[in-house]
């Protein structure tokens, strides 16, 4: 059970806070399917932070590490201002822009590691090497049986997530500014009547998107493959998006949905360790999330209440 929890943990969290940025841009009335791409570009960035700057720091600093983490929402939030400037200026298709940046940043991503590798390090690969991340035990908590496990070994990202999202909540349901992101999502035309910028408003939501995406990124760059690569794109942001539809565009209830699927993947690695399958069998675990998704579908689409405004362009002369 221990292992289920901690495993699970470390791959809900940076799941869920992917999640809270698509549920910004998509309360603010911006269809984002481009997590996956975002989330991709910002780990980019992270690891060649990483990759530059580790040889000035000791060995077994974190300072490197949590220097990736800001370049990784730098990153991800530059990337995601193509989205903005694609559906707000342009007014482009939200889904067909989405794809693109997805696709785009699987292929520019792997060429740009590539030539840079080759250019600056003298080595041939698509990939950034990244230390292992240090995990630790919260004291007297972690003793506590069973509900001691979310406090044992977690990652020091786990921490920068709940702080990061205990903000985006606050922000989103308690302030003017998180009224006016989802008034944009529900009915723009009213909030250009109040006198505020639709565009501008939007722009910010994509933005930090692309912000929380990237550190999600990064946060799996970290825990699951301990280097950056193509490898990255793995179909997690596409899963935060999952989280995000069956959460109702809601954060407290994507949490639970982040952390089903957390949990389903986790629980499938124990399941195969104890019945001794081969290791081949681990491939099937990576389904499963996918699989909860299909099932989820069928039963909780109908109830599903997006933003009333989501994915039209705005049009201030319709007003």
């Amino acid at each position: 059970m221990n292992s289920i929890i901690i495993d699970g943990m470390s791959f809900s969290l940076p799941l869920f806070i992917i999640a809270i940025g698509g549920i910004y841009s998509e309360s603010g009335g911006i269809t984002n399917l481009a997590l996956e791409g975002l989330l991709g570009f910002g780990a980019f960035c992270g690891g060649l932070t990483v990759a530059l700057i580790e040889q000035f720091f000791p060995s077994g600093s974190a300072i490197p590490m949590y220097l990736a983490m800001l370049t990784a929402m730098i990153g991800g939030s530059v990337y995601a201002s193509l989205h903005g400037l694609l559906c707000i200026n342009f007014r482009a298709n939200q889904v067909i822009s989405g794809v693109v940046i997805n696709i785009l940043a699987l292929s520019l991503t792997a060429f740009l590691a590539n030539q840079i590798n080759a250019s600056w390090f003298g080595k041939t690969s698509n990939k950034f090497m990244l230390a292992v991340s240090p995990r630790v035990d919260i004291p007297v908590i972690s003793k506590i049986p069973v509900l001691g496990a979310f406090f044992t070994s977690v990652y020091p990202y786990e921490f920068i997530i709940v702080v990061v999202a205990l903000v985006a909540w606050y922000i989103l349901y308690k302030t003017p500014t998180g009224l006016r992101l989802r008034a944009c999502g529900d009915n723009p035309h009213a909030v250009d009547a109040a006198g505020g910028n639709v565009a501008a408003i939007r722009y910010g939501a994509v933005l930090t998107s692309g912000a929380l995406s990237g550190l999600g990124g990064m946060c799996f760059a970290y825990s699951i493959s301990t280097n950056f690569s193509p490898s990255i794109f793995m179909g997690f942001g596409y899963l935060s998006i999952s989280a995000l539809i069956f959460g109702n565009w809601k954060i407290l209830p994507t949490l639970g949905t982040c952390l089903l699927f957390g949990f389903a993947r986790s629980g499938g690695y124990v399941l195969i360790n104890t019945l001794g399958l081969p290791s081949s069998f681990s491939d099937l675990v990576l389904t499963l999330p996918y699989v909860l998704t299909l099932i989820l579908l069928i039963f909780f689409s109908k109830a599903n209440q997006p933003p009333r405004a989501l994915g039209e362009v705005y049009d201030k002369g319709k007003r």
